[in-house]
């Protein structure tokens, strides 16, 4: 399996709140953290799972992107984003993992690939990593993540959970 991934905040947050974060590692051939995402997890608390996960394994992903492409500067995005839609333009393989609609639509805007966390666990269920897709969407919910009835409503029916 060949995905390559370069990952926003949302996901590495939530996905570590709920201890799920690896797979990440399982479902990528290689995946980027952007050093300003990992400035934007590394301000929270000392207990923070993400910024535990950063602190430990998580280290070893995370890039100097250098300069935001000056495509991407008009959107005005988080910093985090614009690294993250830097890096796949300049790296076509790679898949932009984010939620925030803003970043989406703009990494829509210029070709490059993108997957949210629910693309995320919708594959991890597809590979056999997690046996049901329902009750990891509340985790993720309650977790921080905002998910609108109709997404759920149709994350659910492409796991054949509803």
């Amino acid at each position: 399996m060949d995905r390559w991934w370069v990952l926003n905040s949302s996901p590495i947050i939530v996905l570590a709140k709920t201890s799920l974060i690896w797979i990440v590692r399982e479902l990528s051939t290689d995946f980027v953290v952007p050093a300003a995402v990992a400035r934007e997890i590394n301000h929270g608390s000392e207990w923070d799972p993400a910024k535990r996960w950063l602190d430990e394994e998580g280290r070893e992903y995370v890039r100097d992107i250098g300069d935001v492409d000056s495509i991407v500067l008009p959107w005005k995005l988080g910093r985090g984003e614009s690294e993250v839609i830097s890096w796949a333009s300049r790296h076509p393989r790679y898949e932009a993992i984010m939620d925030d609609r803003a970043a989406r639509r703009c990494a829509a805007a210029l070709k490059i690939q993108v997957r949210g966390t629910i693309g995320v666990l919708l594959a991890a269920k597809k590979h056999g990593l997690i046996s049901t897709v329902g009750p990891v969407l509340g985790q993720l919910q309650h977790s921080g993540l905002r998910i609108s009835a109709p997404l759920l409503d149709k994350a659910l029916r492409l796991a054949e959970e509803d």
